[in-house]
């Protein structure tokens, strides 16, 4: 299989910043279909995304030429029982008129949700629908510590694949644990598809130390390209998933992934340089997913707000993090209107402690 994936959470969006650019999606679609690539990602839960896959992908491409990967999520602020959990899959296929999924995951697997998949059966009815040809493949993705990854894996070894969020920014993080969960996948045997490997757009723009470290060892690689030919490098990876949000990011993407040669040992001792670097700047783990905005009683755009910080945070910009700050709020809540009623950290699949950071962003932005 190519080794790059479209993920279609960021879609590129109109001017309104909520209508998907379809003429975008239908040209950025056709360049990765043309250089070979053929792996596209969804989910129930990415707004707009399933509808507009169906447009620009599906209703455009012959089924056989790509695969389609989509999820059922389980967690209450997603599935409030068991039956609209089940419901999920069915809509999927509403939604996009696939047909069938070539991968079906269970979204976001961790600790604070395992138990709503068990309860609910939803191992089994995802054994059910690949077993009527609803889908072909069955795995999860996961976002937790490498002991609830293993025992997961242990407990249903029918899991295929495992989908894990692997850059070198999230490497040795002991929140996020890339290269330990990576290490357990490996154990179980299991391949690997790769989530936020720039991680939610940051090494695609790190800070200036960052940049330097890279630029030494090869100035005519874009910063992005490092990040994603990291994990591309790595044995058990199947495929990244990258979620490209113009034709830009795609172009340059395929150019470097288009014919991937995996990094060599020099590249690799500068992308250690590198991850030691970020490693030592403060700053918000926010990817940018939006799980957290969902159910929020006072509408904060918790991850606008958090992008303003960290542009304050890691790169010492307190006007431009100011001016950032004031678009976030403007159509939204305020970081201080935080009632601390804590359902954006349960949703978080990053487990960020969201409310106490808004805390922090209103000192210092508001």
């Amino acid at each position: 299989m190519p080794k790059l994936g479209f993920g279609l959470m960021r879609l590129p969006r109109l001017a309104d910043g909520k209508t998907i650019d379809i003429e975008q999606c239908e040209a950025m679609t056709d360049a990765f279909l043309d250089a070979g690539m053929r792996y596209f990602d969804t989910a129930y839960v990415y707004e707009g995304s399933e509808e507009a896959t169906r447009r620009f992908l599906v209703g455009r491409h012959p089924r056989e030429s790509f695969y389609l990967a989509d999820k059922v999520n389980a967690s209450p602020w997603a599935a409030k029982s068991a039956d609209e959990a089940k419901r999920e899959l069915a809509v999927s296929l509403e939604r996009t008129g696939a047909g069938y999924f070539d991968f079906y995951l269970l979204h976001a697997l961790g600790s604070r949700n395992i138990g709503y998949y068990e309860d609910y059966g939803i191992w089994e009815f995802a054994a059910r629908a690949k077993e009527q040809g609803l889908v072909r493949h069955v795995g999860f993705s996961f976002h937790d510590r490498p002991d609830v990854l293993d025992q997961i894996l242990t407990r249903h070894p029918e899991a295929e694949f495992v989908q894990l969020q692997l850059n070198y920014g999230d490497w040795e993080s002991p929140s996020v644990c890339s290269r330990e969960n990576y290490e357990v996948a490996c154990a179980h045997g299991k391949p690997v598809v790769v989530m936020e490997p720039v991680k939610g757009g940051l090494l695609a723009n790190p800070p200036q130390q960052v940049q330097d470290i890279l630029h030494a060892t090869n100035p005519d690689a874009s910063i992005a390209s490092w990040a994603v030919r990291f994990v591309a490098s790595l044995e058990n990876v199947m495929v990244v998933l990258s979620g490209m949000s113009n034709v830009e990011q795609m172009a340059d993407n395929l150019s470097y992934m288009r014919e991937f040669t995996p990094l060599s040992a020099v590249e690799q001792d500068a992308v250690e340089h590198a991850s030691k670097a970020l490693a030592a700047i403060d700053q918000i783990p926010c990817t940018g997913c939006h799980y957290c905005t969902g159910g929020c009683p006072q509408e904060i755009d918790i991850p606008s707000v958090f992008s303003a910080y960290n542009r304050y945070l890691v790169y010492g910009d307190l006007a431009g993090a100011k001016r950032n700050y004031e678009s976030a709020v403007d159509k939204h809540g305020k970081a201080s209107d935080c009632v601390r009623c804590l359902q954006c950290e349960g949703a978080c699949p990053q487990g960020i402690p969201i409310t106490s950071w808004l805390e922090k962003a209103a000192a210092v932005l508001e």
